[in-house]
């Protein structure tokens, strides 16, 4: 660091700076040599210079993004595709790739590692051509589906079974099933996938022991050479801890850090796996004891949480109720929320609101919000996503264990397969196909009745089709690309020999996202006051300008004409009652029936960043939007709703179209920090935050930014290359993300902050 001599000893918050000069370092070289990342922050490092290879490839959703690979791996196919296939194949490579990954150790830090790879990079073609399911095609782009077929990860892990067993016990505990199986399976069909299924989580333990136990001598051969007394230690603490590691359980705070820092840098590495869970509540027995025997404070700790965050940018949950309904609020959950403050860097932290909840962490966050001008942490609203789930037939002790762990959604820990955030319906392009039945057929009189009965035809079909694609996908996954990471953390799937998609955990619940609220309510409002109520244009009219997308003058008067109505919103409009409408048609649909094979479904309104992809595929919308634009927000009103942008008219309308099952619809609200400045107004946004979740509300993303800053930004990301925003459920660097994700946020800005 500048100003400081190679000799001298750093306190915690030097180390901490050091920490985040060493991220922005390594997050700007990736932003020059990977381009934008449109994604939550990983914190994937780029190989050294003579071990990369860059390629283009395409993420599962459509947009172009780069992955640095390491240079000299080769995949070991089993598909005359070229690809790999099944649990053994995927264990072998996995294994591999973990015995060529470069070691990396920063020695300010008291964790080791760095993740380098993408192992789904590897994956060409990432579904086995052999498992056609061609036949859903037609539907599933009809409705601009996404079905989640193939799709990996979105479901949590329980830790504790890591910290309880460490690696070398998770490798006994393969071996010893795989025994029992032997013994006891006849079918020889069925045991030789079982025995494959243990051979692959066998090979990825096998590699994990050995990244780890490589990293370790590198931190002994480090210490050697090491000047400085501090690092010299540092090192030589990361070596011991390591090597025992290898094969142990962790015993103190520190190492269960550094064993979770393995686990889930691997697990990222392995398919993008970003879930962790009730982090306050994982680690509280290592704080516990370590403080009673007067070997860590809370500024250590705090230290090694932000050596954990800054390889690490995972969904966390701080404070909430257990089982019991006892709030898990301690101490470490403010700690852990100070690590975040420290570092300012993005980070995917959620803070629990709820009646019984420590109400000192809520304002906390909020003044750690309003203190960095940034993103962290967003708000969860614990009370109702927990009565939501209780409504799919489960009791409170079990709702009460779901954990917060990823963009807009929660699972149990270990013994729930959701598939979360995977699956998406477009209302937009359910909406595009009722429209055109029913200006194609002669025999119907076009009205917004007549158009609202038809959508509901095509909604149930879409959500059919979904159905038929859940089904196909956990039939066929487990034959595919396995969740071998997440197995191995996860109750019944070692014991009964079966991946988490294929039976091998207790619980499944199938989420289903609807897109386009905001887009398809104000259409239907636009079309009932214009046309319907107004006759200030007639179907046959609409439908010209859409199109020709609004083409010319009169194009350009209709499109402000039906974009001027009382939007989705506003405050008592005939859009808030669409809205409603809408949603509750959704939410009865998803709810009607389970899939065909009997697994449950919980409809959620969320988006994700698909705003830009989903509305390519959309035609002109009667509010106003013209061809390819993005469609809204999640269940947002879409920018400009209401001209004084008022924070509580969002509240209230959010609230009023949550389905209710236990997936969410998040509040996505942008503020400016000048609010501040007004007497109490850290008070007004915790009042706020009560108020939308007391009104049903689920999950609240803030962004707190200087509206100027990030026009400036916009213009020439380099000048503000730190900050930080939440685009949808995550947290990003602004300067990472592309022109057009970019210009999301500012228009939410503009007409919202």
């Amino acid at each position: 660091m500048i100003g400081i001599s190679e000799a001298q000893e750093l306190t915690y918050d030097q180390r901490i700076d050091a920490l985040r000069a060493t991220k922005m370092r390594i997050t700007q070289e990736k932003q020059q040599i990977i381009g934008s990342m449109n994604h939550d922050d990983w914190g994937l490092i780029l190989p050294p210079a003579d071990r990369r290879e860059i390629v283009q490839t395409m993420s599962a959703s459509g947009m172009p993004i780069t992955d640095a690979l390491i240079a000299g791996f080769q995949v070991q196919s089993n598909h005359p595709s070229g690809g790999f296939f099944g649990p053994k194949a995927v264990g072998a490579n996995y294994r591999a790739l973990l015995e060529q990954h470069p070691v990396y150790i920063d020695p300010v830090s008291s964790l080791a590692g760095g993740y380098m790879a993408n192992f789904m990079s590897y994956r060409k073609p990432h579904w086995n051509p052999d498992l056609d399911f061609s036949f859903l095609h037609a539907d599933q782009q009809k409705y601009g589906l996404g079905s989640g077929i193939g799709a990996a990860q979105h479901f949590c892990h329980d830790l504790t079974i890591g910290f309880q067993l460490g690696w070398g016990g998770l490798l006994n505990k393969i071996r010893r099933y795989r025994e029992v199986q032997q013994s006891t399976v006849t079918d020889q069909a069925l045991l030789a996938q079982k025995l494959d299924f243990y051979d692959g989580l066998e090979s990825i333990v096998l590699g994990m022991q050995n990244w780890i136990q490589r990293t370790a001598d590198e931190a002994r051969a480090m210490n050697k050479s090491e000047s400085n007394p501090q690092r010299r230690e540092n090192l030589e603490a990361l070596a011991d801890i390591n090597t025992r590691l290898v094969t142990e359980p962790p015993k103190t705070f520190r190492e269960a850090c550094q064993w979770m820092n393995w686990y889930q840098m691997a697990a990222r590495m392995f398919n993008g796996n970003g879930a962790l869970g009730r982090l306050d509540v994982l680690l509280q027995p290592y704080y516990e004891r370590d403080s009673a025997l007067g070997i860590l404070d809370d500024e250590e700790a705090i230290f090694h949480l932000a050596c954990f965050l800054v390889r690490n940018t995972d969904y966390i949950q701080l404070g909430g109720p257990d089982e019991n309904g006892k709030d898990t609020t301690t101490r470490l959950s403010f700690l852990a929320l100070e690590a975040a403050h420290r570092l300012k860097i993005p980070a995917n932290i959620g803070v629990c609101v709820g009646d019984e909840v420590d109400p000192d962490l809520l304002r906390r966050g909020v003044e750690i919000m309003f203190e960095d001008k940034c993103a962290t942490p967003k708000f969860l609203g614990i009370d109702r996503t927990t009565e939501g789930f209780m409504r799919n037939g489960y009791t409170s002790e079990v709702a009460r264990t779901r954990a917060y762990s990823g963009c807009h959604w929660s699972a149990i820990p270990g013994r729930e397969y959701t598939l979360n955030d995977c699956v998406k319906i477009n209302f937009g392009k359910v909406f595009e196909a009722a429209l055109q039945e029913m200006m194609s057929d002669a025999s119907l009189q076009p009205s917004t009745e007549t158009l609202f009965t038809l959508y509901a035809r095509h909604l149930r079909r879409a959500v059919a089709t979904i159905a038929q694609g859940l089904d196909y996908h956990m039939e066929h996954y487990h034959q595919v690309f396995p969740e071998l990471f997440l197995d191995l953390l996860c109750y019944g799937t070692i014991e009964k020999g079966l991946d988490a998609s294929h039976g091998g955990v207790e619980y499944y619940n199938l989420c289903v996202d609807g897109s386009a609220l905001a887009t398809v309510t104000d259409s239907f409002a636009a079309l009932e006051q214009r046309i319907d109520r107004q006759k200030r244009m007639t179907w046959h009219e609409i439908v010209r300008h859409l199109d020709e997308n609004w083409a010319g003058a009169d194009g350009e008067k209709a499109r402000l004409m039906m974009k001027s109505i009382p939007r989705y919103g506003s405050g008592g409009s005939r859009a808030d009652e669409w809205a409603v409408r809408l949603s509750d048609l959704f939410t009865k649909i998803v709810k009607e029936k389970p899939t065909p094979n009997g697994f449950n479904m919980i409809p959620g309104l969320f988006s994700w960043a698909n705003t830009i992809p989903m509305g390519k595929e959309l035609g002109a919308t009667p509010n106003g939007r013209r061809a390819g634009e993005p469609i809204s927000h999640g269940a947002n009103p879409d920018p400009g709703y209401r001209k004084d942008g008022a924070p509580t008219a969002m509240a209230v309308a959010i609230a009023t179209v949550q389905p209710g099952y236990g997936n969410t619809a998040p509040m996505q609200m942008e503020l400016d920090p000048g609010i501040t400045k007004d007497e109490g107004g850290v008070d007004h946004i915790v009042d706020l935050i009560k108020t939308h979740f007391d009104l049903g509300g689920t999950q609240i993303n803030l962004n707190i930014m200087d509206a100027e800053q990030v026009l400036e930004a916009h213009k020439d990301p380099s000048k503000y290359p730190d900050l930080v925003v939440r685009v949808t459920g995550f947290s990003a660097y602004f300067a990472s993300l592309s022109p057009d994700f970019r210009q999301l946020v500012v228009d939410r800005i503009l007409t919202e902050g």
